[in-house]
């Protein structure tokens, strides 16, 4: 690990001033990600700025009707809040699929949605990967790539975001609240905060230097049967091969996105309109143009099989 200097910040104003104020400077939190990468020298910031002492950790009802979740509040905690489970179950259930239990206890929201998009090659530092060093190459476009995304890839890059909170955010159609160094606020949508890898794979969102995110804003919640069903090598502990965030209202309308297939949390809005015409009609949107590789072919119609697993079973809790 590189030598890096630390302090604690009290406002995230401040936080983002500190960042911004140090080229190589992050944010860290529970540092679930962060660290790890930090110990196999990938990640090598600067300095560090504590945010837990900010504040931010607060479930709120927000304007609208909605939900304001504080972006230091832990996996845990939202995945037990009691009106996230009655009113966004899809939210609790990609939350509780994550990771593990300890992992969850530190894991924050924002640190959730901005935690590296990845692949194997990613941690092999011996291995070319351009999420790494810009312009060195994507191994896993000739290597062993089981996991890696089939849609909205690149010649650049086909590793896959790994949060599945972030996909329930997705379909829930959140809103992420942010703070720049100079105290100015805005509001993204979180279709519009992650970024496909295009020929920068390396830049994964679209946050601005120093930028820090202060909240995540859930509208009114829009009820029906809201499920989430992860397919993975393992029973905990292991990213999506294929994972679906549904809604599905009374009438067969509804929403869906998906994990494990691309760079971002994967929603395509000919997808939701096809739902009533079934499960393959709403693959066939959500896939269209998939590039696939000899290894990763397979989650074409696993995806199929999923998306009608799910809408079978929001048929019989409707």
């Amino acid at each position: 690990m590189k030598a890096f200097s630390y302090e604690r910040a009290r406002t995230p104003a401040e936080a983002a001033a500190a960042v911004a104020r140090q080229s190589g400077a992050k944010f860290i939190a529970g540092g679930t990600n962060l660290l790890d990468l930090m110990k196999l020298d990938i990640e090598t910031p600067t300095h560090l700025a504590d945010v837990n002492g900010v504040g931010l950790d607060e479930i709120a009802k927000a304007d609208g009707g909605g939900l304001r979740i504080g972006a230091l509040v832990r996996n845990t905690d939202l995945a037990a809040d009691r009106t996230v489970r009655r009113d966004y179950p899809v939210l609790s259930r990609a939350l509780l699929s994550g990771a593990s239990g300890q992992l969850r206890n530190r894991a924050t929201t924002a640190g959730n949605l901005l935690q590296r998009t990845r692949c194997p090659y990613f941690y092999d530092t011996d291995q070319a990967c351009n999420k790494r060093l810009p312009g060195s190459g994507c191994s896993a476009l000739g290597g062993f790539s089981r996991h890696n995304a089939i849609v909205g890839v690149s010649d650049a890059c086909i590793a896959t975001h790994p949060s599945d909170m972030a996909v329930a955010m997705r379909v829930l159609d959140a809103v992420v609240e942010t703070v720049d160094p100079q105290g100015q606020t805005r509001a993204i949508p979180i279709a519009d905060l992650h970024r496909l890898p295009g020929d920068t794979p390396h830049i994964e969102h679209t946050l601005k230097p120093g930028e820090m995110i202060t909240a995540v804003t859930l509208p009114k919640p829009v009820g029906g049967t809201q499920i989430y069903r992860k397919v993975r090598d393992r029973a905990s502990y292991a990213f999506a091969l294929v994972s679906v965030a549904a809604i599905v209202q009374r009438d067969g309308t509804g929403r869906v996105a998906m994990g494990g297939v691309a760079h971002k949390p994967w929603r395509v809005e000919a997808a939701d309109a096809a739902m009533p015409q079934g499960a393959r009609a709403v693959a066939s949107a959500l896939l269209d143009g998939a590039r696939t590789t000899h290894d990763n072919a397979f989650k074409k119609p696993l995806a199929e099989r999923t998306i009608a697993a799910v809408l079978v079973e929001a048929g019989r809790t409707a």
